[in-house]
């Protein structure tokens, strides 16, 4: 019997791909690796390696390793069974044990080392020298240098780790599926746009019933418009303590253990490879010069915006209490009377926004923005292999030629991960047969259609699309072709999210959102109406910045959490993620904090993804979105001329530069932090 994982595709067999296919295959791709490169060595020794001798066919193998994990990765986050999460977390071991015996490969090490050394690295593109830069980096940090009991006690850390990890991510899957209330009295949703009502019926599927989750198609309407402050505490409470000892499912899916044991682990690693913290070896990768720099750049911005902050608390405070005579704002209040201020002083509303933005709309739309800039078309696909009826495909064209692919799956379901986020399918490289395209899994959790009414997102939706499709173009777009450094490979984390915080800006623009947007209406075929009216498109602007101090010193709450918990961090100092936190709340924290919040233990982006003591990259690639847009709005935001300079000085550059280089080389000098305030509205006095 065939394993289609082993297969050569040009896209994922999704329908074929059965659990009990995963580990066999992952087995036979890396012990096939192992055998590769031990001839390889051996063929090698006692010459001078080549980059066609020895990178060339690795990129090769790893290629054909990346498309056996890739669609099992894929499926495990949208479409998670039983079976499959247990193939699943069977080969992270396996993975993890080769990726550490090839990093700590000294032979292997050599002759990079070797091929650097030699007169052929001299000729070779930048893209190829960057790629043995980096390679060389990374041995190091994998551990090449360490000896005997070190050598094998850091495979011990990377495979626990890996487990660890994966568990956490689990923990808050199960924990978020686990808690849902069911409602038969609509009175109790009272306050509820249409939309969401038809979505909470739609989840129960039973006549006049309703169903709450902790999804955020779910969970924000009622944090925004449920009148029922008990309803909203009880969202509220279920929400903030999954996977932890709190709340309605205490300590049934409990990460607390596994944070302080990931925790303990990142610093003996770090520690074994001549680091003083983890913050210090995540930093060795990144733009950021070292570990005081974050915490200086994260103060700063922290300085400049509280008071600010404070202010628009102190507002919230007055209004709620001189309009609804709320002496003391809860946690589950602030999310709801921010709205109520927001009509009060805008008169909008993100459900006035959603009959504009119906998906189809949005996406063609989306789509014209990026032909004006970049001169880029797309197809859309159908007859394609897929995973659920959900999820379209597209081809990206340019010249009418395809350049690159994308999977699109916007809609939030049941075994789906939440969030959204964007991973490669395929990356571009070079082969014997001729360019790979890239290929992009795009992931969002948007409400459904209801009934016949089709998917219509809110503008925070929108941004988010805008977001995650900027991603895509980084690695659809790159005209590098060595694997390791073309796209998002290779690029500094810190920078990674220029080009999806910089795509953003255009969901405010009028010129855009004159295509962008289009009412629906029930009874016209649903063909495009009316874009978003001058009417509300002046409320939307006049809104943009509303409590945009506040929002700021959230997401340095986290950066700080973060980056402070891993510097601090140590053996001696065994100090807790409650404790940090603790801190952080008490230098940047402006809304009310309840004592059983245990949002460290959901924070999947540090303890199950890649931000750990990198969350701080959103703030710093922030700063250079803003700073790359300011050109926009000097030149013009559709100037083609610019557009195609971003696209050939940053986008189709991947990882060949160092990000630093390439912001510069785009905008002639380095990044000011300056746009990024006024794009905020922080305004600028408070920074004198």
């Amino acid at each position: 019997m065939t394993n289609p994982l082993l297969e050569e595709h040009l896209l994922p067999p999704f329908s074929s791909i059965k659990a009990d296919q995963v580990v066999p295959a992952i087995e036979q791709r890396l012990n096939q690796n192992r055998e590769r490169i031990n001839q390889l060595l051996a063929e090698l020794k006692g010459t001078t390696p080549s980059w066609d001798s020895l990178v060339a066919p690795i990129e090769q193998w790893d290629d054909e390793l990346s498309k056996a994990w890739s669609p099992v990765g894929h499926l495990n986050g949208v479409l998670n069974t039983d079976e499959l999460r247990d193939a699943y977390n069977a080969c992270l071991p396996l993975l993890s044990q080769y990726s550490t015996e090839m990093g700590q490969n000294r032979d292997l090490f050599d002759a990079y080392q070797a091929l650097r050394n030699s007169d052929e690295f001299g000729t070779l593109s930048t893209a190829q020298q960057t790629t043995i830069e980096h390679a060389l980096r990374d041995f190091r940090l994998s551990g090449v240098d360490l000896e005997g009991d070190k050598k094998a006690r850091y495979g011990e850390i990377k495979q626990r780790l890996s487990e660890l990890t994966s568990k956490f991510g689990e923990n808050v899957l199960d924990a978020t599926q686990a808690w849902s209330k069911e409602i038969d009295d609509p009175a109790l949703l009272a306050g509820l746009p249409e939309s969401a009502v038809g979505l909470l019926a739609q989840l129960a599927g039973e006549e006049g019933k309703y169903k709450v989750t902790l999804d955020f198609p779910s969970y924000l309407p009622i944090m925004t418009y449920a009148d029922s402050r008990e309803l909203r505490q009880e969202v509220y409470t279920a929400f903030v303590t999954r996977a932890s000892e709190q709340g309605p499912n205490a300590g049934e899916f409990d990460n607390s253990t596994n944070m302080e044991e990931i925790l303990a682990l990142r610093y003996e690693l770090a520690q074994l490879l001549g680091f003083d913290n983890y913050a210090e070896y995540s930093v060795a990768t990144k733009m950021a010069g070292n570990a005081e720099e974050v915490i200086d750049f994260l103060n700063d911005l922290a300085a400049k915006a509280r008071p600010q902050a404070l202010r628009e608390f102190e507002e919230l405070e007055q209004f709620a209490r001189d309009e609804y005579q709320v002496i003391k704002l809860e946690p589950w209040d602030v999310t709801y009377y921010a709205e109520k201020l927001r009509q009060s002083r805008y008169s909008i509303s993100q459900e006035d926004i959603r009959p504009y933005l119906p998906i189809d709309t949005v996406v063609k739309g989306m789509f014209e923005t990026v032909a004006r800039l970049y001169g880029i078309e797309f197809e859309e696909q159908t007859g394609f292999d897929t995973y659920h009826p959900d999820v379209r495909f597209f081809h990206v064209l340019k010249d009418g030629k395809q350049i690159a692919a994308f999977y699109l799956d916007l809609y939030a379901r049941e075994k789906k991960r939440g969030g959204a986020w964007m991973d490669d399918c395929r990356i571009r490289r070079q082969t014997v047969d001729g360019v790979q395209l890239p290929v992009a899994y795009l992931v969002c959790n948007f409400s459904p259609a209801v009934g016949d009414t089709p998917a219509l997102l809110t503008h925070d939706e929108l941004t988010t699309l805008f977001h995650e499709f900027g991603h895509g173009l980084h690695h659809m777009l790159t005209q590098i072709d060595v694997g390791a450094v073309s796209g998002i490979n290779g690029v500094a984390w810190d920078a990674v999210e220029l080009p999806s915080q910089f795509l953003e800006n255009w969901c405010y623009e009028p010129e855009a959102l004159a295509f962008i947007s289009g009412r629906f209406e029930a009874d016209d075929n649903h063909q495009q109406g009316e874009p978003l009216p001058q009417e509300l498109l002046d409320k939307l602007l006049a809104a943009k910045n509303f409590q945009s101090a506040m929002m700021m010193m959230r997401q340095l709450e986290f950066a700080l959490f973060d980056f402070r918990m891993h510097r601090e961090y140590s053996r001696e100092n065994p100090i807790t993620p409650d404790q940090i936190l603790s801190q952080v709340r008490d230098q940047v924290t402006v809304v009310p904090v309840v004592e059983f919040n245990r949002f460290q233990h959901s924070f999947s982006h540090i303890f199950a993804g890649g931000y750990a003591a990198g969350y701080y990259s959103y703030k710093w690639a922030e700063v250079l979105s803003a700073d790359a847009f300011s050109k926009f709005e000097e030149d013009g935001i559709f100037n083609r001329d610019t557009g195609l300079s971003f696209l050939n000085e940053i986008l189709s550059q991947g990882g060949s530069r160092e990000a630093s280089e390439l912001f510069e080389n785009f905008r002639g000098r380095q990044p000011s932090v300056e746009p990024l305030l006024r794009h905020s509205g922080i305004e600028l006095e408070e920074i004198a």
